[in-house]
């Protein structure tokens, strides 16, 4: 998971993307691209979460692409085969952990407890999503559950916004957060691209200044 890992350091904040159309995956690509943050995690909220992943690893090879709120082993079939780079699941399921061990996928499952990450470590795991950040604890418990288990690294993801992320990506072992402030539903929806490349711009600022 070593290229994984240097890519979420190296972009820091990830859009996570909920989606109706998957036609507007491309132009919402090219926003985030064309403003310096060349990832996206979408999310499997919506019917087009596969094809929408389908046609951004068509359109652009080398972005950083993640499939989100993965809940099955279905799921994660249909993310790899449209293209994902990696799987994101918002709680801890041995099962879905194992599709993707299975399928050789890496996968950052969520936790919010001592428990989940001993089990997630119980399967090897170590780079872990830690969620809800903010409403299980936010800054605080981020680093309550890293003084214990020095192996792992954690991406806080759920209320991050240009107010707090950078208090989260100032913690040790804090890789990247998972943020929607930039991608937001409505603005995907009235197709402001030009809103979304300036959000998108300002928030690569903001974690790189």
């Amino acid at each position: 998971m070593t290229t994984i890992v240097d890519k979420l350091k190296e972009i820091k904040v990830i859009p996570v993307i909920a989606l109706d159309s998957a036609e507007d995956i491309i132009p919402l690509g090219s926003a985030l691209i064309d403003n310096g943050l060349p990832a996206a995690e979408i999310t499997f909220r919506s019917p087009a979460a596969a094809e929408a992943i389908r046609l951004l690893r068509r359109a652009f090879p080398d972005m950083l692409i993640g499939a989100g709120t993965v809940l099955s082993h279905e799921q994660v079939v249909a993310a790899q085969e449209a293209g994902a780079t990696f799987v994101v699941s918002p709680g801890f399921n041995p099962n879905t952990v194992k599709s993707c061990q299975d399928l050789s996928i890496d996968i950052i499952p969520g936790v919010n407890s001592p428990s989940n990450v001993e089990a997630a470590l119980d399967m090897g795991l170590t780079i872990l999503k830690f969620f809800p950040a903010e409403a299980s604890g936010g800054v605080a418990m981020v680093n309550s559950l890293l003084a214990p288990y020095s192996n792992i690294q954690l991406m806080p993801t759920g209320g991050i916004n240009a107010s707090n992320i950078n208090s989260y990506l100032s913690i040790p072992r804090v890789i990247a957060c998972g943020g929607t402030w930039m991608v937001d539903k409505k603005l995907i929806q009235n197709r402001d691209w030009t809103e979304i490349g300036r959000l998108a711009k300002e928030a690569v600022a903001l974690v790189n200044q």
